[in-house]
């Protein structure tokens, strides 16, 4: 019964018999829960095996997919707990997604880095350093051999550290440690915002700046 109510609370269901569930089909479109068995060692705790209809998802939308799968449903009174163990996206669904504009070959050229992992770290404490501080925690990371620094998702724009001193002294971090050590030097900067606006602004100034990379959190 829990696993039913999940396929349908993610799919075409709703909590009562609505006169619109005749104006199209809900057995071509609704969720199905196809198998459950028990969880290895446990009383009271299953693993429900759910299979939606791919029309149900828009075609190269990562956001509509992790709405429909973890959404509201997580918060569905007629369950006590609820996991995400395993996704499994068919082949051609898969396709309808450009993917990254480069793999792994290009950042290591990028990087001239080969032959070895590519090594980098989030700053912490993530909150609370100033803009100054901050950057000297990344140049220190990166003269002391990591190839690259990182924004935490947190690390927004907050007044102790606003984004605009962030990225220069970012910046300059890893011009100084790239002079320092010769080796290609980066850091994600974080450019989410409040709005398109905010952010565009942001990834723009970085691009002006010369720094390589910056980061978009959409998912927490």
């Amino acid at each position: 019964e829990a696993g039913a109510a999940v396929a349908a609370e993610s799919s075409t269901g709703t909590w009562t018999t609505v006169w619109t569930d005749g104006l199209t089909s809900l057995d071509r479109y609704k969720g199905r829960c196809y198998h459950i068995e028990p969880v290895p060692g446990e009383d009271s705790q299953f693993i429900a095996y759910v299979a939606y209809p791919l029309d149900l998802f828009e075609e190269g939308s990562v956001t509509n997919m992790f709405t429909s799968i973890v959404g509201n449903v997580f918060g569905f009174k007629a369950l006590r707990a609820l996991r995400l163990e395993d996704l499994r996206i068919p082949v051609a669904y898969s396709k309808t997604f450009d993917g990254p504009p480069h793999g792994i070959q290009v950042e290591r050229d990028k990087l001239n880095k080969y032959g070895r992992p590519l090594l980098g770290c989030t700053i912490k404490p993530k909150l609370g350093l100033s803009a100054k501080n901050y950057g000297r925690a990344c140049y220190e990371c990166l003269r002391g051999g990591l190839d690259f620094t990182k924004d935490d998702e947190n690390v927004n724009s907050q007044p102790f550290m606003r984004w605009r001193d962030r990225f220069v002294f970012c910046a300059e971090a890893i011009y100084k440690a790239q002079a320092e050590t010769g080796e290609i030097k980066g850091h994600y900067l974080n450019a989410t915002a409040g709005t398109v606006e905010d952010m565009m602004k942001r990834a723009v100034f970085a691009r002006e700046l010369g720094v390589p990379i910056v980061m978009h959190d959409y998912l927490t």
